[in-house]
């Protein structure tokens, strides 16, 4: 699978003008930060610089990616434990990390199914799904999976959801399981439910249900564009942040 990432990303890379100073940083991002960044990177071309690429996948095949040799510039995780095992790897330039953005966990249906539950200790999420399933990202190894298992275990419904759940390789492919009817609720974050016009919000799950969600941005080792360092500092800017929490995202 890691060969396979790697291979899509090099061939990605080959589409791309030759030159580094022809082309922008690449940026491996997670998928929920899709909208948001595509639209920061429009923002910094519009100043004059060659427009970064942007490769998105869930947290963990990123760093997977990394850890194998992955060729790129920057890396913006949705959780803290996977910059730090890509830290911890020698895979970042030290002095760089830093968080970027923060954001919230929902449960969303679809558009046009209504579904009333009040998230709280105890609620009944599994009779609500009876013999259906609840599409999450992967509870093992994705952030927006993991995430959503504490918050489920902390309400104290966990053990009766965990044989309903239709594991997705990142929040995104869980998303499009509930957009298309698939499955009749799902746990994404905030973001994700922003934007799609597909789903709808059934609640928040609270804060304290789960650890923070943070999401780090650092340099890597590998990284040689010499815009790299600038593009980190945007983002990392007053205009960056705006256009971040324009889509739904929370301060670090």
């Amino acid at each position: 699978m890691i060969r396979f990432l790697l291979t899509l990303l090099l061939v990605a890379l080959s589409f791309a003008p030759a030159s580094a100073a022809e082309r922008g940083p690449l940026v491996l991002a997670a998928a929920s930060m899709q909208e948001a960044m595509n639209a920061a990177a429009d923002a910094w071309a519009a100043q004059g610089h060659p427009r970064p690429i942007l490769s998105f996948a869930a947290s963990s095949a990123l760093a997977r990616q990394i850890q194998a040799g992955a060729p790129a510039d920057l890396f913006i995780s949705a959780d803290e434990d996977w910059m730090s095992a890509v830290e911890k790897a020698g895979a970042i330039r030290r002095g760089t990390r830093a968080n970027l953005v923060g954001n919230r966990l929902v449960l969303v249906a679809p558009a046009d199914r209504p579904v009333r539950l009040a998230i709280a200790p105890g609620f009944p999420l599994a009779r609500a799904l009876g013999q259906s399933r609840i599409a999450m990202a992967d509870p093992d190894t994705v952030p927006a999976g993991r995430y959503g298992k504490a918050a489920l275990e902390r309400l104290g419904v966990w053990r009766a959801v965990a044989p309903k759940v239709a594991r997705a390789e990142n929040v995104r492919a869980a998303l499009a399981l509930v957009e298309r009817g698939e499955t009749p609720l799902g746990i994404v974050y905030a973001t994700d439910a922003r934007a799609s016009a597909k789903v709808r919000l059934v609640g928040f799950f609270p804060a304290r249900s789960h650890p923070p969600i943070r999401y780090p941005v650092a340099r890597l080792a590998r990284g040689r564009h010499a815009d790299a360092e600038p593009f980190r500092r945007f983002l990392l800017s007053r205009t960056a942040r705006a256009i971040f929490l324009g889509h739904g995202f929370t301060a670090p």
